[in-house]
């Protein structure tokens, strides 16, 4: 296992930990809504995971099915993304940065009822071209206020030019700040380049003169 590997071990435990905590303490009474962000050089993954209980499962499927047929269609499950999409705002060094759904799925109406039915929305945002250095990311969920708790947390990024140093959510956990530092990648990519050649030069020089100097040492013993 990589240095880097065993440094991001630790904070992808205590993400899994936090949310199966928040998960088991779910109440029949409440809609959950965990996101999940991933942070990459030029775009940013939101995943959200909402899950009702019991209590409120047929409000929340009756504001997908607007014509109450009992059948979530593809256009009213797109309507309802757009409708989630609304009520969340992202930002990242202060500038706000639109976000595009990308993919969804909703289950059953017989598994919402039951309070076991998760809707799973994702969207992405691309961002402008940041530089090398600290960044800051702030997301903030409205959907549902009444009746909702919220979970937020910041995925290991996939990239190794990403850094999540800090995460602060607000005591609903309706905010999150993300502080992330960007890593040079092509320049400390050629740096690297430019050490191995510089020291595969070496070697080759040093074995070349072993090699001469083990030949004449033959010759000599002849």
């Amino acid at each position: 296992m990589s240095q880097s590997s065993r440094c991001r071990l630790p904070f992808a435990l205590l993400v899994l930990l936090a949310s199966n905590l928040s998960l088991s303490a779910h109440r029949r009474d409440e809609y959950l809504q965990a996101a999940r962000l991933a942070v990459d050089p030029a775009a940013v993954q939101l995943e959200l995971a909402l899950t009702p209980g019991i209590a409120v499962a047929d409000s929340v499927f009756d504001g997908v099915d607007r014509n109450g047929d009992g059948l979530l269609t593809m256009s009213e499950q797109q309507a309802y993304a757009s409708q989630v999409l609304a009520a969340i705002s992202l930002s990242v060094d202060g500038t706000p940065v639109g976000m595009q759904p990308v993919g969804l799925s909703f289950p059953e109406r017989e598994m919402i009822r039951r309070g076991e039915g998760t809707i799973h929305l994702r969207y992405n945002a691309a961002l402008p071209r940041l530089g090398e250095g600290e960044h800051r990311l702030f997301f903030q969920n409205r959907n549902r206020g009444d009746r909702s708790v919220y979970l937020a947390n910041a995925l290991v990024p996939d990239s190794d030019r990403i850094i999540v140093v800090d995460q602060r959510r607000d005591f609903t956990q309706r905010d999150l700040t993300i502080d992330f530092v960007v890593r040079g990648g092509a320049a400390a990519g050629s740096a690297g380049l430019w050490v191995g050649g510089l020291i595969g030069l070496i070697v080759g020089a040093w074995l070349t003169r072993s090699a001469r100097a083990f030949i004449h040492a033959a010759a000599d013993l002849r």
